[in-house]
């Protein structure tokens, strides 16, 4: 039987420039959010104090040098006072080499909490890939950074998640002259399994998992394309072997009203626009983003750093409550 503790989460505040200060601040600010983990902002002080100054709002949060097992005795929400930013160095709504940096420094920061034992999961804000390319970051987007700074080499990938509606893809971060090429059947079955566990670590006995084609009408039997005859459905046949509750390959204009409705838990779709336009017009403001597969839960807010409105405390907060409440069920239960 699953039961539930309360969760430590390392909570990274994003890219400076963008919204994630403001949106921290007013995550901090809902009343059951302390109840519901104990929490460790990963920031510094400039940083936490420009989000309270775009707020608003001040949110009492001890400063502390570093995290240790008796952290939370007296305390359910803590400031780590590194990675330290000076706030002087950038400005909002523009991209810079030092706040990439920094958003490096809070990432590291954070996955070494959860690598030592002192948080049991991670929950960001949103990031910016070009500020961290101008950094060094080698990789097309942080999800690299989790695995070479883990060293994981396990099953791995990113899901989405609305309500109760997940998604996975079989590629990724590609240019779309690659996608055809990347799709195989340990692409997809790797993505239908994900989905799978993922589910079942939320406590979803038996997900019930759809599968996208790659092509329009699914290929209508060859006519536009075979990777739905050669490769997606011998992959689903493979995964119903290990017996795992999936169906397809589906039409995938349609595949997304199944899942609405309530027919499948689950849609495993091709490429990232695929699933991610779907989603996004479904619920914007509640998406989050889950690096799946490593050895405790990383969550996002499915959206973008928002530079055209960063600093005017108008950003809905919605999706990163919501990728702090899953990060929270995840790492609670037991």
């Amino acid at each position: 039987m699953l039961t539930t503790k309360k969760s430590r989460i390392a909570l990274v505040m994003g890219d400076p420039c963008g919204i994630g200060p403001e949106l921290t601040i007013k995550l901090l600010s809902e009343p059951d959010v302390a109840s519901a983990a104990d929490i460790v902002v990963v920031a510094g002080r400039q940083v936490y104090s420009a989000g309270e100054n775009i707020v608003g709002r001040k949110i009492f949060c001890p400063v502390i040098e570093q995290v240790t097992a008796e952290t939370f005795t007296d305390h359910s929400m803590v400031l780590l006072s590194e990675p330290e930013l000076d706030c002087r160095q950038f400005a909002l709504g523009k991209v810079a080499k030092e706040s990439g940096q920094y958003q490096l420094d809070c990432l590291a920061s954070a996955l070494n909490l959860c690598r030592g034992g002192l948080v049991d999961g991670i929950c960001f804000a949103p990031l910016n890939k070009e500020a961290m390319h101008l950094a060094g970051l080698k990789h097309e987007d942080e999800s690299g950074f989790f695995l070479d700074h883990l060293g994981h080499t396990g099953r791995f990938g990113l899901l989405n998640t609305l309500g109760n509606l997940w998604t996975s893809r079989a590629t990724s971060h590609v240019a779309h002259r690659q996608v055809s090429d990347l799709i195989t059947q340990d692409a997809v079955l790797e993505a239908i399994r994900l989905l799978d566990s993922t589910l079942r670590a939320t406590g979803k006995v038996r997900p019930r998992i759809a599968v996208a084609g790659l092509n329009p009408h699914a290929g209508d039997g060859g006519m536009f394309g075979d990777e739905e005859i050669k490769i997606i459905g011998p992959a689903v046949k493979l995964a119903q072997k290990e017996d795992i509750t999936v169906d397809g390959p589906f039409p995938p204009d349609t595949i997304f009203l199944m899942g609405r409705d309530g027919k499948y838990d689950a849609i495993v779709t091709m490429y990232h626009d695929q699933g991610q336009i779907a989603m996004k017009l479904m619920g914007f403001d509640h998406g989050v983003t889950v690096h799946a597969g490593l050895p405790f839960p990383i969550t996002t807010s499915a959206h973008g750093s928002a530079y055209d409105i960063a600093g005017k405390n108008v950003a809905s907060v919605n999706a990163l409550r919501a990728a702090f409440t899953l990060a929270c069920s995840m790492t609670g239960m037991g």
